[in-house]
């Protein structure tokens, strides 16, 4: 299916329902939405490649700067695909979300407050097993979620072999092998993203669910506190078992409603 031919319908349920909390923080965030459709977050380990896909998918359509409030540096760009616009940003090189530093607190913070239409993680495919454990942080998060299986040159130079469809099935995300320096796998990669974010594709991550049941106890108590304060919250469920173990930054985040200390941009990027 060529970009051409791609005729997405009406955004799917979850788009439908994005409220005006979910506008908010992305201002916050910096994120200006008022030329595009959908927006999509660029995450991965440094090392990865990452970059390269940003400057292949963006090309020459890109800005940078600061996060707002941080000294994080951050890009962004957009991209068209079957008549749609797609703001990606691209967040800070992190190995996990635990927020032990402020690269991590910024790419979890935009994952989970801004609530991206998809979460773009691009994986070397010759370190998979070291990459999937930011992948498996971001999917507890989100069930939006495309993996770029990406330098799949360097597996072959290296014999490495992975079964990108057998991956798909067993995290219930897609995933697309690329080569991006070489153009491999972008056209796919597009089609991948656009059909995440318009709801053709509906990815069903398989999330551990079987919690001791004194934490299990807990875990509902503090989730149902927190979708009462915070309706539209993303994954109340990971947010509060972040909370039990004891993330402070994300406890100020949610009693101060700023964010983590991000304050109200100046002036977002366009």
């Amino acid at each position: 299916m060529s970009p051409d031919s791609y005729s997405p319908s009406a955004p799917n349920e979850v788009c439908a329902n994005c409220s005006v909390w979910r506008s908010a923080n992305l201002k916050k965030l910096g994120v200006n939405m008022e030329q595009w459709d959908y927006v999509v977050a660029l995450a991965g380990n440094p090392n990865t490649g990452k970059s390269t896909v940003f400057n292949a998918l963006t090309g020459l359509r890109q800005h940078t700067g600061n996060w707002p409030g941080k000294t994080v540096t951050r890009a962004e760009g957009g991209f068209a695909y079957g008549g749609k616009r797609f703001k990606l940003v691209d967040l800070p090189g992190t190995y996990s979300l635990l927020s032990t530093s402020l690269d991590e607190e910024v790419a979890r913070d935009f994952i989970l407050f801004g609530q991206p239409d998809v979460t773009l993680v691009v994986a070397d495919a010759t370190r998979l097993e070291r990459n999937l454990n930011l992948l498996l942080q971001v999917l507890e998060i989100t069930d939006r979620v495309v993996l770029c299986l990406n330098l799949m040159d360097e597996a072959r130079r290296h014999n490495v072999t992975v079964d990108d469809r057998q991956l798909a099935r067993d995290l219930g995300v897609p995933v697309v092998p690329t080569t991006a320096r070489a153009g491999e796998g972008l056209p796919e990669l597009l089609q991948a993203i656009a059909e995440v974010a318009i709801g053709t594709i509906k990815p069903r991550p398989h999330r551990l669910k079987d919690e001791p049941p004194v934490l299990k106890a807990a875990l509902n108590e503090l989730v149902a506190q927190l979708e009462r304060a915070h309706p539209g919250l993303a994954n109340a469920r990971w947010v509060a078992m972040r909370l039990l173990g004891g993330d402070e930054s994300l406890a100020a985040a949610l009693r101060e409603g700023t964010l983590g200390r991000l304050e109200q941009a100046e002036g977002a990027m366009a």
